[in-house]
């Protein structure tokens, strides 16, 4: 089976929050792993800059027609990505704390996996639903 099959099969049987959940966990893992490595390391930089492009694409979404969000959700998500990439810039300046951007992180993961539990307890029980949320945190 090619990776992409799997892929394929691993996405379509997650709810959104289910991914968006797993993404978290990777971003997530990325910056744990960097945060007490220098800010010049090469892997502390990717981390910065994949945590920061995570949340520049759910700002994105959040302004997009036809996104269901309730309109301050979707503010607070902005306000947040906005928050992000400042303090992102703070921390590759030596001048801010990555455990900042992990417990925002956390605290969003915590969010996505109670609307997980939500959105499961509201279908009935399959193959495709019974699947945990998976991470690694």
């Amino acid at each position: 089976m090619s990776y992409q099959a799997y892929h394929k099969a691993q996405t379509s049987a997650e709810t959104p929050s289910q991914v968006e959940y797993r993404l978290f966990a990777q971003v997530t893992n990325a910056l744990i792993a960097v945060k007490d490595q220098p800010v010049t390391n090469p892997k502390t930089i990717a981390a910065l800059d994949w945590n920061r492009r995570m949340w520049s694409v759910f700002s994105s979404d959040c302004g997009t027609k036809g996104n269901s969000l309730p309109d301050q959700l979707r503010a607070g998500i902005v306000s947040l990505s906005i928050w992000v990439s400042k303090h992102s810039s703070l921390v590759m300046r030596s001048n801010g704390s990555i455990d900042s951007l992990i417990d925002i992180n956390k605290t969003i993961m915590e969010g996505l996996a109670e609307q997980a539990e939500l959105q499961a307890a509201s279908q009935p029980v399959t193959a495709e639903t019974a699947k945990p949320v998976n991470a690694s945190l």
